[in-house]
């Protein structure tokens, strides 16, 4: 009888542990992707409508601006593409990834850091300043997340795929202006 009681326990705990397990590194991550393709802020030009006061005139199209851009490298996981910081003619600011393939993973989140891309150790990314961006739409593809308004980019100098439950970036890039 005692027997049946201790390998009941050792079921329950091992049940539990593989339940915890599963919803920590979420191992099935590791076949999925996800793939998005949102238009690029630079394709695009903003043109002035013409007025009452000048029915036949329109202003010249204003463009929007990159600052910033820079190669994705590889970390924890796999990483590729390019990370541009465009600024749009009404000065708001987008972060754009371009061809961007990384793996997939639990609560993966875009950053602009003041950390150094490539850095070897994969979780000195939160220990400086950072701007999150929010959760990272996609595995694949190209897309766009913007910057909020009152964000100081002065200083920093990357952009960077981190886990956050795992405190590890997967990929990094060097915002060179």
């Amino acid at each position: 009888m005692r027997k049946k009681i201790v390998w009941s326990a050792v079921a329950i705990v091992a049940a539990i542990g593989i339940g915890v397990g599963l919803w920590a590194f979420q191992p099935w991550k590791v076949f999925t992707s996800s793939e998005l393709h949102e238009a690029s802020p630079l394709a695009g030009t903003a043109t002035a409508q013409p007025t009452e006061e000048t029915p036949d005139k329109t202003e010249k199209p204003e463009k929007p601006t990159l600052l910033a851009s820079g190669r994705f490298v590889s970390q924890e996981h796999e990483t590729s593409g390019t990370a541009q910081v465009i600024e749009q003619p009404d000065g708001s600011r987008v972060l754009r990834l371009e061809n961007l393939a990384s793996s997939d993973g639990p609560d993966l989140h875009i950053w602009v850091t003041d950390a150094t891309a490539g850095l070897d150790d994969w979780s000195a990314y939160d220990d400086g300043r950072y701007v999150a961006l929010g959760k990272l739409k996609a595995t694949h593809g190209s897309h766009n997340y913007a910057i909020p308004a009152g964000a100081e980019l002065d200083g920093l100098r990357s952009v960077v795929i981190w886990c956050d439950r795992f405190n590890v970036a997967f990929g990094s890039a060097r915002l060179d202006l």
